[in-house]
């Protein structure tokens, strides 16, 4: 396809100023002409009304009726004629009749007037169109002279006119004036234009009107392309672009393009960081509505100045998923390990006895070994019926073990089976709290504790009410501040929290799942260390022989 040729934008600017210096100028010029043809039948009008009246005031055209004057009347018309330089002078008797006149192709003949013929004894002025030309005329009643004895008596008509301009003859009278002024209207436009279309490509990179075009076609193209949710803010954190995908992840109106972070309700560390409040972090981790979002901010800004900035979003709920799932695994790899390294010792130490020959007190030690881990495994099967869960509390007690930390289940555990999916939703919540319970209670200063005992506890309670379960998780650690026990479930996988060591990591997904399920999860007040509840509403396993 041929490309349309486009002036450039200075080009189209004096082209447009050009075309309207044009229609200024022919709407001037029709009004010159009015203006001109009306002051010409003001002035001349007053002039040959003031000519007639001395015509007829002439004693030579008074002495006696126009139609007995003779010669006289033929020299009063050329004199004044002669003296004025006006362009008809004529008398006429009393019905129109031209007596005598300037023009002698008139003499004899009627005037067209119906206002003379109407009213001869009256004055009149007006135009009138004799033999193809326009006249301006006023007619003045001959009056005899009062002082011969005889009574006032009319002796004809006066008659003085003026050619009227055409419209082309008074527009060219107005034309210096009007050239002159369209001289200056062009130069000042055509150098405002210039000026004007120079400002606006600054402001505009030096792109033409069409090159604008043809990038607003392709962002708007490239935004419809990508995946990926882009949003732009500019310094007022003013949302400048949202494509489709931005608007669905972060749930806003339709067309959000012209309203601010606070009137879209967006706070929290969402708006921290499409604000960049915390610098630029790459690959930032925000919960938005169920959804765990990946963000990448990047300030724009040109010669030194700052504009805004722009912010990628990719939805990472399903990888968050499969990372849930897959730490299961990795967790019950753990688990399985630590159990292996526990069994691993008891068995060096059995070998350690046997090869010293006390076998008394090898035998001492096993029945030691089967009642501690029956006594385990009976108190969390009976107050846990559910086989994943109550596996993962004993191999958490394994694991616990191997880190020196005593693993507490609480007098008030009881929970029945549940069917697989709310069991390993539950089971993820309780693997999470623990582990974040040992974790708090390892990384805190230990110089009280004896050198072969435990350096701190973890106890876990799980209570089933109907199908409502809650998980209470209490820990020896450091304890949670006040000012970040709502922050860790907003910040996600990069809170602060979780970087300097405290809770954090998961969190954001343990209220995702509790909140899915109808329920939610809190940090609530301890004496000592930190207390995490979470509850949420679960489903019992069919009776097995039912169908």
């Amino acid at each position: 396809m041929r490309r349309r040729l486009r002036l450039p934008l200075a080009y189209q600017l004096v082209a447009v100023q050009l075309v309207l210096i044009m229609a200024v100028l022919v709407a001037v010029s029709a009004v010159s002409v009015e203006i001109t043809r009306l002051g010409f039948a003001r002035d001349e009008g007053r002039r040959v009304l003031t000519l007639a009246e001395n015509l007829a005031s002439n004693p030579i055209v008074r002495s006696e009726s126009v139609d007995r004057a003779g010669a006289v009347l033929p020299a009063a018309v050329t004199t004044l004629q002669a003296l004025t330089g006006i362009d008809l002078v004529m008398i006429t008797d009393l019905s129109g009749k031209v007596i005598a006149g300037t023009d002698t192709l008139l003499v004899d003949e009627a005037l067209p007037w119906p206002e003379l013929a109407a009213r001869p004894d009256r004055s009149h002025s007006g135009a009138i169109e004799l033999r193809g030309t326009s006249y301006l005329v006023a007619a003045v009643p001959v009056l005899s002279d009062p002082d011969q004895g005889d009574p006032v008596r009319q002796l004809g008509i006066a008659v003085v006119g003026q050619q009227s301009p055409t419209r082309l003859e008074s527009l060219a009278s107005a034309a210096p004036a009007l050239l002159t002024y369209l001289g200056a209207a062009l130069l000042l436009g055509v150098a405002g234009s210039l000026l004007l279309a120079r400002w606006i490509k600054r402001g505009t990179l030096g792109l033409e009107p069409a090159e604008i075009a043809a990038l607003a076609e392709q962002r708007e193209a490239i935004f419809a392309g990508i995946a990926e949710g882009v949003v732009a803010l500019d310094t007022h954190h003013r949302i400048t672009v949202a494509n489709a995908p931005a608007i669905a992840l972060l749930s806003l109106p339709a067309d959000p393009v012209g309203a601010s972070l606070d009137e879209l309700a967006i706070a929290g560390r969402l708006r921290d960081v499409l604000t960049g409040v915390d610098g630029v972090e790459p690959d930032a981790v925000v919960i938005r509505s169920g959804r765990v979002l990946v963000l990448n901010r990047m300030p724009v800004s040109r010669a030194g100045q700052t504009l805004g900035s722009v912010t990628t979003l990719r939805d990472r709920t399903p990888l968050a998923e499969l990372e849930r799932e897959l730490g299961a695994f990795q967790g019950t790899t753990d688990l399985l390990r630590a159990q292996a390294h526990e069994f691993a010792n008891q068995l060096h130490t059995i070998s350690g006895l046997v090869q010293i020959g006390d076998y008394e007190e090898v035998v001492t030690y096993v029945h030691t070994l089967v009642a501690s881990r029956a006594a385990v495994d009976l108190t969390v099967a009976q107050r846990v019926r559910d086989s994943s869960v109550a596996a993962l509390l004993v191999a958490k007690s394994a694991q616990a073990a191997e880190r020196r930390v005593e693993l507490k289940v609480g007098p008030g555990t009881a929970l029945e089976a549940l069917e697989p999916r709310s069991s390993f939703d539950v089971a993820t919540v309780v693997g999470n709290l623990v582990q974040n319970g040992m974790d708090a209670v390892t990384s805190a200063p230990t110089t009280s504790a004896p050198p072969d005992g435990p350096i701190g506890w973890v106890e876990v309670d799980v209570r089933q009410t109907d199908d409502v379960v809650e998980v209470v998780v209490r820990d020896s650690g450091p304890g949670v501040a006040t000012t970040i026990a709502t922050e860790v479930f907003e910040h996600g996988f990069t809170t602060k929290a979780a970087r300097d060591g405290e809770r954090g990591i998961g969190l954001a997904l343990i209220r995702r799942i509790c909140r899915t399920r109808g329920g939610d999860v809190e940090v609530r007040e301890s004496a000592t260390g930190a207390e995490f509840a979470a509850w949420m509403t679960v489903q019992q396993a069919p009776e097995r022989g039912r169908s």
